[in-house]
């Protein structure tokens, strides 16, 4: 992708972002003693989901782009090279797939009370977009 399409994602990205937290009414909501208002979590939310969903796919389709130069060129090296760029993009993409996962994971066993502690609650409230 050109410097220019990726700018034009971004800004769009931003945009898209905005309107939602323009659009929204506004709340506050109590995180481990600190009241953190509601657009802040709406917006880490919707940058969570776009982080998600579009980074992996893009990482993908860049990797399928890589095998497919390798394959037009002909050539044993080039084609071993486009393998190894597609295979470390794919777990790239899966990585960045399941770092909620693993975050979420990690604060739980640190918290150590299970999901009815405040900071996991908070960290719920982040990552599903909720208000409570």
């Amino acid at each position: 992708m050109k410097k220019e399409n990726l700018r034009m994602l971004s800004l769009m990205s931003v945009l898209f972002v905005g309107l939602f937290v323009l659009a929204s009414p506004v709340h506050a909501l109590e995180c481990v003693g600190v009241t953190v208002d509601a657009n802040i979590v709406r917006v880490v939310h919707s940058v969570i989901v776009l982080i998600q969903i579009v980074a992996p796919i893009l990482l993908v389709i860049f990797g399928m782009l890589d095998l497919a130069k390798g394959v037009m060129a002909q050539k044993e090296d080039e084609i071993k090279k486009g393998q190894q760029t597609f295979i470390k993009r794919l777990i790239t993409a899966a990585i960045i797939f399941f770092v909620i996962a693993l975050v979420r994971m990690l604060v739980s066993f640190v918290t150590g009370d299970g999901s009815d502690s405040e900071i996991m609650t908070c960290i719920d409230a982040f990552i599903n977009g909720e208000n409570s």
